[in-house]
C-alpha cells in the first residue's frame, strides 16, 4: 500500500451530503428488514424498527465525526469504502452496548441481528461505489464540473494541474496559471512548460465575475506577503481558495492538519493510534492473540519439548528490542541457536550460520520460533501486526544511516508486518535491503487501518510463514 495519498488538496464540504445520508439511512433500514425476512419471515416493525432508527442515528453521528459526509471527490474509492465499513463497525458495537445496558438484548433475534450486521456494510459499501461511479461518469462527460485556476506558475502548480488532467472524473476544468512574475524571470521554482495567462489582478476579476470556482495557491512558502495580499483580495469573491503547502516532509510521512485550541498545526510525526483508533488496535490485538494462543497451545508445547531435547540451553530466548516510542522491551522467541546473544554487537543470522541448531533452522524457516511473542501481545509490549522489532544494537546502527528510521517506533512492534508479507523478511546484509524494509514499515504507519491489519494477517497465513530469505 504504498502511498495512499488522496491528493494535494481537499474541499471541505459536499453538495451531495444529503443524498449520501438519505441513501445510507435507507440501506440500514432495508438491510434490517431483509435480515428479519430471511431469518424468521418476520415483518419489519416494533422493537426492530426502533433498533433500525438507533442504527441510523448512531451511524450518522459517527459518520459525521469521521467526515464521512464531507466531499470525497479527490479520495480513492477504496478509502471511502474503508471509512464506511469502519463507521458501521463502531455503530454495531454501540448498538450491542446499548442493548446490554438497557437489558433488552433478549428481545432481539441473535441470528437476525448478525445477518443485519453483515448485510448493512455490504449495502453501504455498494451504494458508495455505485454513487461514486455515477458521479465519475458524469464528471468525465463534462457534467458536475468546476473551473480551476492556479495562482503561482510553479512546479507545485504544475503537479496539481497534471493530477487534474490525469483524472477527468474529478470534474475540474483547468483555465490557466496566474502569476505576477514575468514568464522570463529566472526562478528555480517556476514551471517550465507554459506561461501563465494573466496576472493576479486578472484572476481576482474573474473570481468576482463568478468565472472561476476553485483557486489553488501554489506559491513558495517564502512568498508569505504575496500570499496574504492575494488571499485578502480573493476574500471579496465567492471562489473557493486553497493553499497548497510545498512541505518536503509530506514525502517522508504525510502531514495531517489539526488544531491546537483553534490554532492550525501540521502534524509531521505522530502515532496513528491516538484516541479511538488506539482502542481499536488494542482490542484487535487481545482478540486475535487470544484466539491464536488457544489454537497453538499444543503445538507450542511440542516445540518447547523439541527445543529442550535437541540442544542444551533454555527453551525461550529473550532479547532486548526497541518497542513503542523507542522504549526497550523484552521479546520472547523459541531458542533456535546454540547461543543467546544480547549485547552491544549482534551479528544477524545468515545462510549456513553455524550458531543455528538443526531444529532451530526448521523453526526459523517456518517462523514457528516467533510464536511465544503472542504472549508479548497480551502483555501489551507488542502487536500482532506492526514493524518487526530489531535488536537494540541494530537500531543504533541503522538510525544513523536511514532517514526516518526511528519513525517506525511510533507504533508497537509486530509479529508480522507489511514489510514481511511484501518480501522484505530475513537477513538485511546490505543497506538498501534495510531501507526497503523501513520504507514499507513507514507506509504501514502512514496508512494504518483495521482492514489493512486484517489483510496482513490473512496474507501472513498464506505467504508469511515460510520464506526463502528466512534462515
Amino acid at each position: 500500500m504504498a502511498s495512499m495519498s488522496s491528493g494535494l488538496v481537499r474541499p471541505h464540504s459536499s453538495k451531495i451530503g444529503f443524498l449520501h445520508r438519505a441513501l445510507d439511512a435507507a440501506v440500514v433500514m432495508v438491510s434490517l428488514a431483509m435480515a428479519l425476512q430471511f431469518t424468521h419471515g418476520l415483518e419489519f416493525g416494533g422493537q426492530y424498527a426502533q433498533a433500525g432508527v438507533w442504527g441510523v442515528l448512531i451511524f450518522m453521528m459517527i459518520g459525521g465525526a469521521r467526515h464521512l459526509y464531507s466531499s470525497w471527490r479527490l479520495v480513492p474509492i477504496h478509502e471511502a469504502v474503508s471509512a464506511t465499513l469502519v463507521t458501521w463497525f463502531w455503530t454495531a458495537v454501540a448498538l450491542v452496548f446499548l442493548a446490554f445496558l438497557s437489558k433488552s438484548s433478549s428481545e432481539y433475534s441473535r441470528l437476525a441481528t448478525l445477518v443485519w450486521f453483515v448485510l448493512a456494510p455490504v449495502g453501504l459499501a455498494t451504494v458508495r461505489v455505485m454513487l461514486r461511479l455515477t458521479l465519475n461518469s458524469l464528471r468525465a462527460s463534462g457534467r458536475n464540473t468546476r473551473t480551476l485556476a492556479i495562482a503561482g506558475k510553479t512546479k507545485l502548480g504544475k503537479q496539481v494541474v497534471e493530477k487534474v488532467q490525469r483524472t477527468p472524473w474529478l470534474g475540474m476544468n483547468f483555465i490557466g496559471y496566474f502569476d505576477d512574475r514575468l514568464a522570463t524571470r529566472d526562478c528555480k521554482h517556476a514551471a517550465n512548460d507554459a506561461a501563465g495567462i494573466g496576472r493576479f489582478e486578472e484572476l481576482v476579476t474573474l473570481a468576482r465575475e463568478g468565472k472561476v470556482d476553485y483557486i489553488y495557491i501554489t506559491l513558495p512558502m517564502k512568498a508569505e506577503n504575496r500570499i496574504v495580499e492575494l488571499v485578502n483580495e480573493l476574500s471579496d469573491t465567492t471562489a473557493s481558495v486553497y493553499l497548497v503547502p510545498n512541505f518536503f516532509i509530506f514525502d517522508l510521512l504525510h502531514g495531517k492538519m489539526s488544531s491546537l485550541d483553534g490554532i492550525p498545526v501540521l502534524s509531521l510525526h505522530e502515532s496513528p493510534f491516538y484516541g479511538v483508533d488506539g482502542w481499536v488496535k488494542r482490542v484487535e490485538d487481545l482478540v486475535v492473540a487470544s484466539l491464536i494462543l488457544g489454537i497453538i497451545a499444543l503445538p507450542m508445547a511440542v516445540i518447547a519439548l523439541g527445543v529442550k531435547l535437541t540442544s542444551p540451553g533454555p527453551v525461550l530466548f529473550k532479547q532486548r528490542r526497541y518497542g513503542l516510542n523507542g522504549a526497550v522491551v523484552e521479546v520472547w522467541k523459541f531458542r533456535s541457536m546454540s547461543v543467546c546473544e544480547d549485547g552491544d554487537q549482534i551479528m544477524q543470522a545468515s545462510k549456513g550460520d553455524m550458531r543455528i541448531t538443526p531444529f532451530g533452522a526448521f523453526l526459523r524457516k517456518t517462523s514457528l520460533d516467533e510464536l511465544p511473542q503472542f504472549f508479548n501481545v497480551l502483555q501489551g509490549t507488542m502487536s500482532v501486526v506492526g514493524p518487526r522489532p530489531h535488536a537494540v544494537s541494530h537500531n543504533e546502527q541503522y538510525r544513523k544511516l536511514i532517514r526516518g528510521y526511528m519513525l517506525r517506533h511510533k507504533v508497537k512492534p509486530g509479529i508480522t508486518g507489511w514489510a514481511q508479507i511484501s518480501g522484505w523478511r530475513g537477513e538485511t546484509e546490505t543497506l538498501d535491503k534495510m531501507e526497503m524494509r523501513v520504507k514499507f514499515d513507514l507506509e504501514y504507519v502512514q496508512n494504518w487501518s483495521l482492514w489493512l491489519d486484517i489483510k496482513i494477517i490473512f496474507m501472513t497465513v498464506f505467504k508469511g510463514f515460510v520464506n526463502k530469505n528466512a534462515y
